[in-house]
């Protein structure tokens, strides 16, 4: 369940790929092929790794005018260009419905792979980003949502995970994902299988929520990811009976280029924090890692 491939080419390197791609969340081309980039960058950070090249995955209906995909493949170079990897090529192919991502290679010392498990009791667990972009996705597209909270949810998806995932390694990181088409949920589920007790103590209050999130819920623009994640993964879950309306939505609202998800060991603590400021990254600290082999989600 890692984000990203490995495979080891000698003693100090090994290469790291992985592929991604997904439909419009907004009605600029740029800024969609940004995001999109921006997420396909996403699982090589979340391995530790640096990106080195990317081609361009492209499904195109040709009734759309071509300059529209210029603009789409100049948002995607953007985003690669400030994560310091090339785009050397791609593949394009008539399809209904558009779609565009990045298949990515990177590089990594094979004895500093970050997975995805690993994660220890009493580790501190870390979220990088706001949630809610599945609800504001969904608002965006049926036109209710406002210019600050579209501007918000999309400063949010075009932020690399280069600079939280460097400052994790500065601190020690045991375990690392990043959030996406799961959910905090899901993706906090996938860092539990396989630990034995391993559990994890969530604080709600704590969990960022991008603006117009909760408005936007109130009014079900609710996306279909939100109940096949909970369907998935609620067995998981104990909710205390004090919760606020609507945060198990919060938990499974499905993302695109979330934040990282990041296991930090007690005493590093302050290092992730120090290290998270001096590269302006923003951390939330929501929860800590625990033995009883639940998510117990308290308010």
């Amino acid at each position: 369940m890692d984000d990203a491939a490995v495979v080891a080419v000698s003693d100090d390197r090994a290469i790291c790929f992985t592929a991604d791609f997904i439909t419009p969340l907004v009605d600029d081309a740029a800024t969609w092929g940004a995001i999109a980039a921006a997420n396909s960058l996403s699982d090589v950070f979340a391995m530790g790794a640096k990106p080195l090249a990317a081609l361009n995955l492209v499904c195109w209906p040709n009734k759309l005018p071509g300059d529209l995909l210029a603009d789409v493949l100049q948002g995607g170079a953007r985003s690669a260009a400030a994560a310091g990897c090339m785009i050397v090529g791609g593949h394009t192919v008539d399809d209904k419905q558009p779609k565009y991502g990045l298949a990515v290679i990177g590089t990594v010392d094979p004895q500093r792979v970050v997975r995805n498990q690993g994660a220890q009791p009493g580790d501190r667990l870390y979220l990088t980003k706001p949630l809610g972009t599945g609800v504001l996705a969904t608002a965006i597209k049926a036109d209710r949502a406002s210019d600050d909270e579209i501007q918000a949810a999309v400063d949010s998806m075009c932020e690399l995970n280069d600079k939280a995932a460097e400052a994790a390694l500065a601190a020690g990181v045991r375990a690392m994902t990043d959030v996406t088409g799961f959910g905090l949920g899901g993706h906090l589920v996938e860092m539990l299988d396989d630990q034995g007790p391993l559990g994890v103590e969530l604080s709600g209050k704590s969990l960022p929520v991008l603006p117009g999130f909760w408005e936007h819920l109130c009014t079900g623009k609710v996306p279909g990811g939100t109940k096949r994640n909970r369907e998935a993964f609620a067995d998981r879950f104990d909710m205390a009976d004090n919760l606020p309306d609507g945060l198990e939505n919060l938990l499974f609202d499905p993302q695109t280029s979330g934040g990282l998800l990041v296991a930090i060991p007690e005493t590093g603590g302050e290092v992730f924090a120090r290290e998270a400021y001096s590269r302006g990254v923003s951390i939330h600290y929501i929860g800590a890692f625990t033995e009883s082999g639940r998510v117990q989600v308290q308010p």
